[in-house]
């Protein structure tokens, strides 16, 4: 409400006949400083009011433009009653909703900073309902794995990179990374819906590809869509990759992607992968790897460090992780394994987590049709996708690459080898 010259008069009367202490007089917030004065000198109410109604018609008729704003404190009154009317206070209902508020921010991140999921040998069952809610498999693709982006790619900005292809673009690296040439006979370990593998039986038209996985459901999805795509030199099957059903010395190359995070024996993991590789064949795995610690120099990990780990391991069945370089020893413990080498491609690898975020905020649909259930699982997944994003971002995980090649048989072994090649057949013909 604005008072004008006009209407200093009427608001004198209209004051003057209420009680000083009781009146709602609205206080005048002039902008000219003698009315201000006026105010802060006055020793009772009345006077107060007298000294400031005539300090705002002095200051009006000296510009008649000059508004004056009401305001609803208690600022023309200096009794303690007058002051405790006009205390500010706080709607019950406001208090309560910022209650409720804060409870419930308090309760979702006690949800979401307690795992679902923690390692029971469960990793198939897991597997098998993110198969058959195809959530994973709209946004992922054919490949269940982190994408490669290469250095020119980041600096344009991950964004502009389609997200499957980033995932192809790694398999391709991963190729190039092992220096396997030309082989006959390729073993997929932990294959998902077998992407990796129907795409290195398309570049290898004349090998043999199998895909393993503990997931039946991957099976099933992965020879449907070899099926669909008329790939026929690749084939699904389920087995455990600590016990694999395969004879000693099968294929040329065995191929690891992102399946050692899952394994409960690291060693045994190493050592079943060589048992099954010809000698002179290749070996590269490609895994999720914590940080080196207290070996070798290393820092020990703090207890937060430990609390994060924690978390990475039981929200996705992982029993644990290990550092590269203790892959680096494995590999070269098993006394048959040469040319070992490794590298870190958390640089290249990174942008997967949050690219993988970003999908889903594009194109909401598939995830909003399922209904509550996929909604929450949605949003867990998002929340650990993140912490992944962070504990890569400053170093407590990397992203590792190992390769090596199987040591030559020494040649009476190798004779041997030859002539139980040679016999197996016959034998074969011969029943």
């Amino acid at each position: 409400m604005l008072v004008r010259q006009g209407d200093v008069g009427r608001i004198v009367q209209s004051t003057s006949q209420l009680h000083p202490a009781a009146h709602p007089f609205r206080c005048l917030r002039p902008l000219h400083r003698r009315a201000a004065a006026a105010t802060a000198n006055a020793h009772s109410d009345v006077a107060s009011e007298a000294v400031l109604v005539t300090n705002a018609r002095v200051a009006v008729q000296s510009n008649p433009r000059e508004v004056y704003q009401i305001c609803e404190a208690p600022c023309c009154s200096t009794s303690a009653a007058s002051a405790a009317q006009g205390a500010p206070s706080v709607d019950p209902t406001v208090l309560a909703a910022l209650a409720g508020l804060g409870l419930t921010a308090f309760a979702l991140k006690r949800i979401f900073d307690t795992p679902s999921r923690k390692y029971d040998n469960n990793v198939g069952k897991e597997y098998d309902a993110w198969t058959e809610e195809g959530v994973l498999e709209y946004y992922w693709g054919e490949h269940i794995h982190l994408g490669y982006y290469s250095d020119e790619e980041l600096a344009r900005g991950y964004l502009k990179k389609d997200f499957k292809q980033a995932k192809f673009d790694f398999v391709d690296e991963m190729l190039k990374f092992s220096g396997a040439q030309n082989p006959k006979t390729i073993l997929d370990v932990g294959c998902g819906f077998g992407g990796t593998s129907r795409h290195l039986a398309k570049k290898f038209r004349d090998a043999s590809v199998t895909g393993i996985t503990l997931s039946s459901k991957q099976v099933q999805r992965g020879s449907q869509l070899a099926e669909q795509q008329r790939v026929t030199n690749v084939n699904f099957q389920v087995m455990d990759a600590l016990s694999m059903d395969f004879p000693d010395n099968s294929f040329d190359l065995v191929w690891a992607c992102e399946s050692g995070e899952h394994m409960p024996d690291k060693k045994k993991y190493i050592e079943e992968m060589t048992r099954v590789l010809k000698p002179g064949g290749t070996l590269v795995i490609a895994c999720w790897c914590q940080r080196e610690a207290e070996t070798h120099g290393s820092a020990p990990l703090s207890e937060q460090e430990k609390r994060e780990l924690q978390f990475l391991y039981d929200e996705w069945a992982h029993p644990y992780f290990i550092s590269i370089q203790e892959f680096e020893r494995l590999m070269k413990g098993t006394g048959t394994l040469q040319d070992v080498s490794a590298a870190n491609w958390t640089r290249n690898t990174l942008a997967s987590w949050r690219h993988s975020i970003w999908v889903g905020v594009f194109d909401p649909w598939v995830v909003v049709l399922k209904g509550p259930r996929i909604w929450y699982k949605t949003a867990r997944e998002i929340v650990t996708l993140e912490r992944m994003h962070q504990a890569f971002a400053k170093g407590l995980m990397e992203y590792g690459m190992m390769t090596a090649t199987k040591k030559p048989l020494p040649p009476a072994a190798a004779a041997g080898a030859a002539a139980e090649g040679a016999a197996a057949p016959a034998a074969a013909a011969a029943v």
